[in-house]
């Protein structure tokens, strides 16, 4: 099971940090993928993380201003997002995949475990 929380009202310019709690599945044995979708727009991927040995994934939209991280103790993925921009609103989602058949661009659909969404918001 997981639990997405965090997101909010926030101005162009601002931060979030998005949490992704898992609870009842072996840590290591996961990667952990922020998938967003906006109205009229195709679901995007943004960042994923082996949990494990903590490697991270970004696209092209998170690079330079997402940063993924997970905390082993509590068994938690965040994704801590900056210099927000309105473009970013959208319905922010976890998911969880095995890694014995998860890569980079496994498709959203092909997860094992989804987390309902958290709505992201930037005015201008």
């Amino acid at each position: 099971q997981l639990q997405a929380s965090g997101g909010g009202l926030v101005q162009a310019g601002g931060s979030l940090r998005l949490s992704c709690a898992t609870i009842g599945f072996s840590f290591d044995d996961y990667a952990i993928c922020w998938f967003r979708k906006a109205p009229r727009r195709e679901r995007e991927g943004v960042s994923c993380i082996r949990l494990g040995d903590g490697t991270t994934y970004y696209s092209w939209l998170a690079k330079g201003r997402f940063t993924i991280s997970r905390d082993t103790a509590k068994n938690t993925v965040y994704l801590e997002m900056n210099g927000l921009e309105p473009e970013d609103t959208a319905v922010y989602s976890c998911a969880a995949d095995q890694l014995s058949d998860w890569h980079e661009h496994t498709p959203y659909e092909d997860y094992d475990y989804w987390g309902q969404g958290t709505q992201v918001t930037v005015s201008s």
